[in-house]
């Protein structure tokens, strides 16, 4: 069977023979996820080893995989395979091995030679998984220092393939796609109509008036029962079906397949059906324009799946799917007037990354060449998370623990609670917390303890169901279990009964930062370990516990509110963070006293268990404890003189006009940044802020500049100017809000400008003055950076009308050779 793709196929094992990497493009239905593989295997550059295929869906990985096998005769697991999360279905024959998620992030950290791999295939890489960016980073660094004969594909339906062509060094092949022309309307909603009753309208509309198969694009699961819930009652004389990760295999199937009878078909799909599977028989996409994708919930400290407005690439992709047989029509159920984002953000951009963090520890080296960099500031928080897991050290060095954690394949956070467990009661009741976290609420939010969900799944596994529980979800969260279960060699069954704190004793493992002691004067808020406050819903069964952990928190102006939490028992934290339990001298600056206070602390983490008054005040920390007040009262605090903030001032502007000096930046926000540095030193020995005078402040604040910079600085930004008639004039610098030099202002009497043609200029000549020319009492004349323009044009004028007002001042009709000076005419003259 011929597919668009199949006269590029030469093409693409040329270029792999000349180039270790190639950058493919071909639209959905092209056949790239598989033809591509099959057409290399005979490469002679391959050499008879394995091709390995990073899909992005356990859906498409499959799909693709028996597809490549059918095609070929087969069974999967012959010369095609597939490993997925807890599943895998390869021999030692397999030549093509299709993977998911993190499983070719595992193959390279487990030996970075790749053994018996010739080519690694990125597909669908416009979706911009972290995994794949992570994937295609390492494998760029062993192409790079080990196997300089590994060949990477990089293939996409929709991407700027030039940008990442550039990136790659590689070149780039571009396929045609099978389409027909598709028709798009915007479907228009009613007033306050649900999504589920919009898609319906759409459906019936679409099967009456339009042949062939209907596909629907919806978020997720969700919205796909309630659209097949609201289909039930409608009057479609059609086959309605789901597709979607969660499905059994023998129900993907069924929907990959056409319909044996013929019957016309309605698909609710998530965007799994978008680029990665095809699906025959198709005429009319209906797309609701949302999808789930991950984003990082402060809340929870994991990804989360919201719902958000897909990117305009993926709106074409959906609704080129209409048009891959025959004339198609695509009906989008959002305002013609809404614009969305040209393409999809790459998920580095958006979500936590405590597991590449992990990775990269692992790999030895954190400068990865990545397509799109990891945000500094979430690299920063997930390195102290580990750090608080005991996966990091405090070089940011892998741990052995870290690489223990790394080794079970899940969020950091899970993997040490799993790895926290005493005895095989626990690991069950491990295996059993980790699915219950990673799955959806199965009592819908009804209350706030873990107790009550743990409950609920052990009366499903004892065949008896809560009615306010979901069933589906509990048999999803008991499989989860259970294949936790098997990865960790559990053997023991889950307990059917747990003591009170025992889930919040193994929860504390993966939320440290999150556990919380109740405030002593009030038993619905609680302190946490990371210096943050909670509280407690009003009818919270948890309020007045000792010990809590939250697991999930929803942020609020004051304190964060507590969705989700177990009792911890205080005994358990001091054996298993004894660590953490310190007491100490501690100074710190009391603002209401506006003094230091030296106390005696027990904490534990950063919760204060305990606070006595201590003795006299050691210089070391009086020192740190002064710095710190300043970081949160601000510099304002510190005795600045008008002086001071001008230096400040010359050096921004001066750093601004000549960056190739390398002046420091001293702006406020860098000074508060740096301040340990600077700023410490002074306060040495001092107990009180108003002990720092402000010569001492201005020889801290200089001392950032070395002698150099300093002449540097006064040369070219200088503090005062000589002017004509020999005095020393000051100039003023300023910087706007936004930082940036204003122009610098000299204010100096139009008499002492006279014989002047030029207007003053510093920093080595870049940079005019602006001259406030003032009258003999002081008053503004007339502000200029064009004193030659002002002699000839303005000064007549001006000469005019203050020469009878001022007659004690020369006013002479030729400023050009007139003697400038500040004094008044001699008398008599």
């Amino acid at each position: 069977m011929d597919l668009p793709i199949t006269p590029l196929l030469p093409a693409i094992r040329d270029r792999l023979a000349a180039h270790p990497r190639l950058v493919l493009e071909a639209p959905p239905g092209a056949g790239k996820t598989t033809a591509v593989p099959p057409a290399l295997l005979e490469a002679p550059w391959l050499a008879g080893r394995r091709i390995v295929m990073l899909e992005p869906r356990r859906v498409a990985a499959r799909s693709a995989a028996g597809f490549m096998a059918a095609r070929m005769g087969e069974e999967v697991g012959g010369t095609v395979g597939y490993r997925i999360r807890f599943e895998h279905r390869v021999s030692a024959r397999t030549r093509i091995e299709v993977v998911t998620e993190g499983i070719l992030t595992r193959m390279i950290q487990d030996d970075p030679e790749l053994p018996g791999v010739g080519a690694l295939l990125f597909d669908e890489f416009h979706e911009r998984h972290l995994s794949a960016d992570l994937g295609l980073a390492l494998a760029l660094d062993v192409q790079a220092s080990l196997r300089e004969d590994l060949r990477i594909v990089v293939m996409s339906a929709t991407l700027d393939g030039e940008r990442l062509a550039a990136f790659l060094d590689a070149p780039r092949l571009s396929s045609q796609g099978r389409s027909h022309p598709v028709q798009v309307e915007h479907f228009p909603a009613r007033r306050d109509e649900a999504l589920e009753a919009q898609v319906r309208r759409a459906v019936e509309h679409a099967l009456a008036r339009h042949p062939g198969d209907v596909l629907v694009f919806l978020p997720g699961r969700r919205e796909i029962a309630r659209a097949a819930l609201a289909l039930e009652g409608a009057a479609v004389d059609a086959e309605v079906l789901e597709l979607h990760g969660e499905l059994p295999v023998e129900r993907q199937a069924q929907v990959l397949r056409p319909a044996a009878d013929g019957r016309r078909r309605v698909v609710l799909a998530t965007n799994v059906a978008e680029s990665s599977v095809t699906l025959p028989g198709v005429r009319v996409v209906i797309d609701s324009g949302l999808a789930r994708e991950p984003r990082y919930d402060p809340g929870s400290g994991f990804p989360r799946l919201d719902v958000v407005p897909i990117a305009q690439a993926s709106a074409d992709q959906r609704a080129g799917r209409a048009g891959r047989v025959a004339e198609g029509w695509a009906y989008r159920l959002w305002p013609a007037s809404q614009r969305l984002e040209p393409q999809r953000r790459p998920e580095i951009a958006q979500v936590e990354l405590a597991g590449l963090v992990l990775e990269l520890a692992a790999w030895g080296d954190a400068a990865l060449r990545f397509v799109d960099p990891p945000p500094p500031g979430a690299l920063a928080a997930a390195r102290d998370l580990l750090r608080r897991l005991g996966a990091l050290d405090d070089q940011h060095r892998i741990t052995s623990t870290g690489r223990r954690m790394l080794a079970l394949g899940t969020h950091p956070r899970l993997a040490a609670m799993l790895l926290a467990a005493r005895d095989g009661d626990e690991r069950a009741l491990a295996c059993d917390l980790a699915a219950l976290v990673e799955a959806r609420d199965p009592l819908r939010g009804r209350d706030d303890g873990w107790r009550a969900r743990w409950a609920a799944l052990a009366a499903f596994r004892a065949g008896r169901t809560d009615a306010d529980a979901h069933r589906a979800t509990l048999a999803a969260i008991d499989t989860a279990a259970r294949q936790w279960r098997r990865r960790l060699g559990a053997r023991d069954a889950p307990p059917r009964e747990a003591p009170a704190h025992a889930l919040g004793d193994l929860l504390a493992h993966a939320f440290p930062d999150r556990i919380g002691r109740v405030h002593p004067r009030d038993p619905q808020r609680y302190l946490l370990a990371n210096g943050r406050t909670a509280r407690l819903a009003d009818d919270s069964a948890l309020r007045g516990e000792p010990w809590i952990v939250a697991s999930e928190l929803r942020h609020e102006a004051r304190d964060a509110l507590v969705l989700r939490a177990a009792p911890v028992d205080e005994a358990r934290l001091r054996r298993d963070f004894g660590e953490r339990f310190i007491e100490r001298d501690e100074v710190r600056w009391d603002e209401a006293r506006r003094a230091l206070v030296a106390e005696r602390v027990r904490r534990f983490d950063g919760i204060v268990l305990d606070a006595r008054p201590a003795g006299s005040v050691d210089p070391a920390l009086a020192a740190q404890a002064l710095t710190d007040a300043v970081a949160a009262l601000g510099l304002d605090a510190l005795p600045w003189t008008q002086g001071l903030r001008q230096w400040q001032a010359r050096v921004q502007s001066l750093r601004a006009w000549m960056p190739d000096l390398g002046l420091p930046d001293v702006s406020d926000a860098a000074l508060l940044a740096t301040r340990e540095a600077w700023l410490r030193p002074p306060f040495e020995g001092a107990t009180r802020l108003d002990a720092l005078s402000a010569e001492a402040l201005g020889e801290a604040l200089r001392s950032q500049l070395d002698w150099p910079l300093r002449q540097q600085l006064d040369a070219l930004a200088p503090v005062r100017i000589v002017v004509p008639s020999g005095m020393e004039r000051r100039i003023d610098y300023a910087l706007a809000a936004d930082g940036t030099p204003e122009p610098p202002v000299l204010a100096v009497k139009l008499q002492e400008l006279f014989g002047l043609a030029d207007t003053p200029r510093i920093a080595d000549g870049r940079v005019p003055l602006t001259l406030h020319l003032l009258s003999p009492a002081g008053r503004p004349l007339q502000v200029t950076r064009d004193l030659r323009g002002f002699w000839d044009r303005t000064y007549p004028e001006v000469r005019k009308e203050m020469k009878g007002r001022y007659p004690k001042h020369p006013w002479p009709e030729d400023p050009w050779s007139a003697t400038a000076t500040h004094r008044a005419k001699p008398r008599g003259t």
